[in-house]
């Protein structure tokens, strides 16, 4: 395979300097702590694979912080939140804490899902996190079933209150694959409280987006189906809130599902074992200009939310956190050979 020699896809559509100056501080805030937890994190789960501390195959976050924030901590804890193999930060943004997450990634008792899951199959039933899945599509079926159960309630038990939403998350190769589209026309045909969430990061593994699709404009296949498709800068936090905030309040009104396409990269290789060698650099340096994490940075100090200092107290604050989720993986128990059977079915 070559490299692409197609220009830069470079989404123009927002700028975080616009039409945000009503986000409060204290939401800066909590976007800003939660993307450099995810950024952090996904950093030492690269020293740590190259340390033989995780085994298989860990794909990273990194570049895409933005998406996870922009759209999670919009969720009550009632939602559910459906990811991809790409998911630690989306189980971070969910509220799965930091050391549970490391611990499952070192394949220990601790874990989130029991060491039994690894880096592809993140699960909390505690925070309503329904899972990684290892393949491309697998967790749309599953999101329609969280959004199908959250009407049923309503509708058929009678249960008082909002319906919960259901936000699914997957990548840019995985809307050619027949679950999408079915997907999509059964969420309309039955309102949905479900939000389709695409994180086109451009590349499907080591195949260009472009070359892969002959609709490249993904937002516009939901018009077939009659729901609202939005494409919106998912290198842009804000951005991405404010299209998510009004998909999740139509979705908790009974008004159906959401299909966001938010254009984003990720600054790594497709894993960890992935070398990197397709794109090129001109793309990856693009890019990498419109890092999330540090646009939102220089938003704060240009708005003086923050002081500088509270945010390095925050970063030092952060890496702490991190650090002390791996001192906790290293020191927590292997799974028992006596519970290898444990787990495989539900237990009263």
């Amino acid at each position: 395979m070559c490299k692409s020699n197609s220009p830069v896809n470079l989404p123009v559509v927002s700028n975080i300097n616009n039409d945000s100056n009503d986000i409060d501080s204290d939401t800066v805030l909590l976007l800003y702590e939660d993307m450099l937890l995810g950024r952090y994190f996904e950093d030492m789960c690269a020293q740590m694979y190259y340390r033989g501390k995780m085994f298989g195959f860990v794909h990273l976050y990194n570049g895409q912080e933005a998406v996870s924030s922009g759209v999670i901590k919009l969720l009550n804890s009632g939602d559910y939140v459906c990811s991809t193999y790409r998911d630690h930060v989306h189980a971070l943004s969910k509220g799965v804490h930091p050391k549970h997450l490391m611990a499952e990634l070192f394949g220990k008792e601790t874990g989130c899902s029991k060491g039994r899951g690894g880096s592809m199959h993140i699960f909390s039933s505690q925070h309503n996190f329904l899972g990684g899945f290892a393949f491309i599509g697998e967790g749309i079926p599953v999101a329609v079933g969280a959004a199908f159960q959250s009407l049923y309630k309503q509708q058929v038990l009678n249960q008082a209150g909002l319906l919960n939403v259901t936000v699914c998350f997957f990548g840019d190769g995985t809307t050619n694959n027949g679950q999408f589209f079915e997907c999509l026309n059964m969420s309309v045909l039955w309102k949905l409280p479900v939000i389709f969430v695409v994180e086109n990061n451009q590349w499907a593994i080591g195949m260009a987006h472009h070359r892969s699709t002959s609709l490249p404009e993904i937002h516009k296949k939901a018009q077939v189906f009659g729901l609202p498709g939005i494409e919106v800068d998912g290198m842009d936090v804000l951005a991405v809130r404010s299209v998510a905030s009004s998909a999740i309040d139509r979705a908790r009104s009974g008004h159906g599902p959401t299909l966001i396409e938010a254009l984003t990269y990720r600054f790594r290789g497709h894993s960890l074992a992935d070398p990197d060698e397709l794109r090129s650099r001109q793309e990856k340096n693009a890019w990498l200009a419109r890092d999330p994490i540090k646009r939102m940075k220089k938003y704060i100090t240009d708005n003086a939310l923050i002081s500088l200092q509270s945010l390095e107290v925050l970063e030092s604050q952060t890496k702490s956190l991190i650090n002390d989720a791996v001192d906790f993986a290293l020191s927590s128990p292997e799974p028992s050979i006596n519970d290898l059977k444990r787990y495989l079915f539900v237990e009263d």
